[in-house]
């Protein structure tokens, strides 16, 4: 298969685009600048230079490419910024693909998107719109959508580690009985791999996590024993409270851990799976929470 990969350059672009690589696929991906995919450490076949803003040069990537994996999203920024990037954006790689004749095109969402959710904070919004945008497509779809994708080069898992080794107190938003079922990115990549050929994935949207499902308190308990740290105070801060450092916070550059829209998320509730669908389709072997955060640290 030809598969022409976007936001390959991020934090789990470059496994992913690998594994499908490693799979045997010829792999193609869209870059914004020349050489970015090579510095970020991705093998792939091909690259073309194109943005998401730019029909044309989505069309010329998706020229001869046989399915299509997006990854490209923000998570903070004005609204007008989701809707130009994700939502005007997904559309116009999807005319693209269609005016090109890809058949399959696979979508990275996220955990917690829904019909409920979309209307919480700009993110949802825009994933939940690329979700109804692809299955109204004329093209085979698969949607994945991950817990906490965690990872030892990128994530939040090395800035958690941070905190922990240099804050005398262990602070955690919210009540710490919100649950999360972190995955590992390198099985994250092993499911999209896995979807560009398989038949049973077809049209089917997928919620991915790992083996373990924990609470933010269980989280940073196993966190800190990771790490060497035995004893720790711990104490909890109410969303509220936080709102006003996070208006400075996300002004930021980066990944930033706190800004008022990943509160609103967090508050929104647990971020587990709903089911076994995934598991049973795909057969992967899944890292466990434990070894992930010993790789991760």
């Amino acid at each position: 298969m030809r598969v022409l990969v976007t936001g390959a350059t991020g934090f789990v672009g470059p496994k992913l685009a690998n594994a499908i690589a490693d799979a045997g696929h010829v792999v193609r991906v869209l870059e914004r600048r020349a050489g970015s995919a090579a510095r970020a450490g991705v093998r792939a076949q091909e690259t073309v230079r194109g943005d998401m803003t730019e029909g044309e040069s989505l069309r010329a990537a998706a020229e001869g490419q046989d399915v299509v994996v997006h990854l490209v999203a923000i998570r903070q920024g004005r609204p007008e910024e989701f809707r130009r990037v994700m939502i005007e954006g997904t559309r116009k790689l999807i005319a693209a693909c269609e005016a090109r004749g890809v058949r399959r095109f696979v979508l990275m969402s996220a955990l917690g998107t829904s019909a409920e959710t979309k209307d919480l904070v700009p993110y949802f919004d825009a994933k939940w719109t690329e979700e109804l945008d692809v299955k109204a497509s004329g093209m085979e779809h698969v949607i994945f959508r991950p817990s906490f994708i965690f990872g030892k080069d990128g994530g939040i898992v090395p800035t958690f580690s941070r905190m922990a080794k240099i804050s005398p107190v262990t602070g955690i938003v919210g009540n710490g009985k919100q649950r999360i079922q972190p995955i590992w990115v390198d099985d994250v990549a092993a499911y999209f791999a896995a979807s560009i050929d398989k038949p049973e994935a077809t049209n089917r949207t997928f919620e991915v996590g790992g083996p373990d499902v924990v609470d933010w308190d269980q989280f940073w308990e196993r966190l800190r024993r990771t790490i060497g740290i035995r004893r720790r105070p711990t104490l909890h801060l109410p969303t509220s409270l936080m709102r006003f450092p996070a208006t400075i916070t996300e002004r930021l550059p980066g990944n930033i851990p706190l800004t008022r829209d990943l509160l609103t998320m967090l508050e929104a509730g647990d971020n587990v799976v709903s089911n076994d669908d995934a598991v049973m389709t795909f057969g992967l072997p899944l890292v466990p929470l434990d070894e992930q955060l010993r790789r991760a640290t």
